[in-house]
């Protein structure tokens, strides 16, 4: 026995694996199925909600009641290519990015509050 061996263990060689066991199928298929699935719980959700938030936006039309991301609640009183204007009090009107606007609300909801 060696002094050093006491301090550093020795490494044996291992036997090599046999060449067609199938080793590099499965490490190939874990990966293959976390992407799979990743996407059915985390992409194809996000991408569904941004097509439905696209098409609410695309639906928006002059006197629709909305709320902004910021939780500003008015009236869309003027609507651009990229902005719209939303009336928020009397004669008090702001513009925001069309894709702040976060909710369309039902007609009248503004009144009753």
């Amino acid at each position: 026995m060696n002094l050093l061996d006491l301090v550093i263990s020795p490494a044996y060689a291992q036997a090599a694996p046999q060449p067609g066991a199938g080793g590099f199928g499965m490490s190939l298929l874990f990966p293959i199925l976390l992407i799979a699935v990743m996407y059915f719980l985390m992409i194809r959700p996000q991408m569904k909600r941004q097509k439905e938030h696209r098409a609410m936006l695309e639906k928006l039309s002059k006197g629709d009641e909305v709320i902004t991301n910021g939780g500003i609640a008015g009236v869309v009183s003027d609507i651009g290519e990229n902005f719209i204007t939303v009336e928020i009090a009397d004669n008090v009107r702001i513009r925001v990015q069309k894709g702040a606007i976060a909710n369309v609300l039902p007609k009248g909801t503004l009144k009753s509050a």
